[in-house]
């Protein structure tokens, strides 16, 4: 009898071990970023543009865990970022265009967010697009169009998340009650200044600091400003506390500039986005044993390749460097000079380093073709030059080549995207998974 009730009590002993060491395998912080539009071929040009450049890769090509993730939709082969933010927000395939409900748009999903916010756990969301913009809108939001941009705006208001940073509130201007009136009546502590943000100490309570409009600049046009980083900085400094938090930050004008075919522009976006991973993982190292950080992009934008025919086997990415803005500045700053050629392509050499007149073996200097087909870009964009910006494109496109890169598409792709994890439970990302997994997988890790 003495030795059955041992055996019982070694065997209670090891259960009871097993559970709290199973238990302890759950993060208290979880932080998941996404790049929109970023696939492995946007990684990998940032990661040898910062090797070449500075000696180091991205922080978030070093994860111990890299995983294929595959994108599709529920009525498409490519998917947009509603149904993919749907996806990796809520755990289940949605049609493109729909935000937090199924593909009949008669059930409402519940988020990672959702479960982590109900969980006890703080609550984040950062993005350097509209904060009610598609994949953001995905963790909060339940929606059968991702163009109901007001509607989205009410669901912000309504999840009673902890803090909410980026890109101002979309598509409510012309709408009353004001979104951000019904915030502040909600709770919220409503900000468009940065600088009253970093006032705020632990205990403000909600907080919807955002951009008063529009999305944040591009970080080529804005390197010193106050970007993703930094509000995921001071987000963790106000969300920390004895539950923990989940904190979603997402890199949106990947996507835009891979829209736009604009390499450079996009490369210094896929650096803001890690620079931002960078500081989950400085906090990481003060709690390495209650956090988890998990990145991953919602879709690949542009058909981006690396390599171009014109360069062969040689790739030029370090070329990058001497683009200084992005194309939309770019475009006005054409405008400005627009009626005087040789003022245009001063411009093009001051911000592309395009050298119209340079030694044959200069790298940056234009062949007779390219210039041939700037200027006849410069033709067609009408007397008054409304249409300035097909110069614009073609220098892009241009620029791009020299650096040895090319693009198939000013849309989506199919192709799959990257999923990288590491710190607690990040072994639950191996294999090859599909973007539903990422929710699926992070909802059992923000569950006590």
């Amino acid at each position: 009898m003495k030795k059955f009730q041992l055996a019982f009590m070694w065997v209670l002993a090891l259960l009871l071990g097993l559970s709290a060491a199973a238990a302890a395998e759950k993060p208290k912080y979880v932080f998941l970023f996404i790049g929109d539009g970023m696939s492995i071929p946007q990684r990998m040009m940032a990661e040898e543009f910062n090797m070449r450049l500075n000696g180091e890769g991205l922080a978030i090509n070093s994860f111990p865990y890299q995983v294929m993730t595959t994108t599709r939709s529920a009525n498409s082969f490519i998917t947009d970022s509603a149904a993919s933010g749907t996806a990796i927000a809520c755990g289940e395939k949605t049609d493109n265009g729909t935000i937090g409900m199924d593909s009949s748009k008669t059930r409402n999903l519940v988020s990672v967010a959702e479960v982590a916010r109900d969980a006890g756990k703080k609550v984040g969301i950062i993005t350097s697009v509209t904060i009610n913009h598609a994949t953001p809108a995905a963790f909060y939001g339940h929606n059968p169009s991702r163009g109901n941009g007001y509607e989205l705006g009410l669901d912000l208001i309504k999840s009673n998340f902890d803090f909410f940073g980026g890109g101002g509130v979309d598509g409510h201007g012309d709408k009353e009650p004001d979104i951000y009136n019904l915030a502040a009546e909600a709770g919220y502590t409503v900000l468009h200044d940065p600088q009253e943000l970093l006032k705020l100490e632990p205990g403000c309570g909600k907080v919807l600091a955002v951009q008063k409009d529009g999305a944040l600049p591009y970080a080529i046009d804005d390197p010193d400003g106050f970007r993703d980083a930094d509000y995921l900085r001071k987000a963790i400094e106000l969300l920390d506390g004895d539950e923990g938090f989940f904190i979603m930050t997402e890199g949106g004008k990947i996507d835009w500039m891979c829209h736009a075919n604009d390499a450079g522009t996009t490369m210094r976006e896929v650096i803001d986005l890690d620079n931002a991973v960078k500081v989950a993982c400085q906090f990481a190292e003060k709690h390495p044993d209650e956090t988890l950080i998990v990145v991953t992009g919602d879709h690949e934008t542009g058909g981006l390749t690396l390599g171009f025919a014109g360069t062969g086997y040689n790739s030029y990415i370090e070329r990058l460097q001497y683009q200084k803005c992005s194309q939309d500045v770019f475009s006005g700053k054409l405008r400005e000079v627009a009626d005087d050629y040789s003022a245009v392509e001063k411009a093009i050499t001051e911000w592309f380093g395009l050298k119209f007149d340079a030694p044959d073996d200069d790298p940056m200097e234009l062949t007779g073709s390219e210039k041939e087909e700037i200027r006849a870009a410069y033709d067609r964009s009408g007397e008054d030059h409304k249409e300035i910006s097909r110069v614009t494109h073609t220098v892009v496109k241009i620029f791009d080549n020299k650096a040895g890169l090319g693009w198939t598409s000013g849309a989506h792709t199919a192709l799959p995207v990257n999923t990288s994890a590491k710190g607690v439970g990040a072994e639950a990302f191996k294999g090859m998974i599909d973007n539903t997994d990422i929710s699926k997988k992070l909802k059992e890790l923000v569950v006590k």
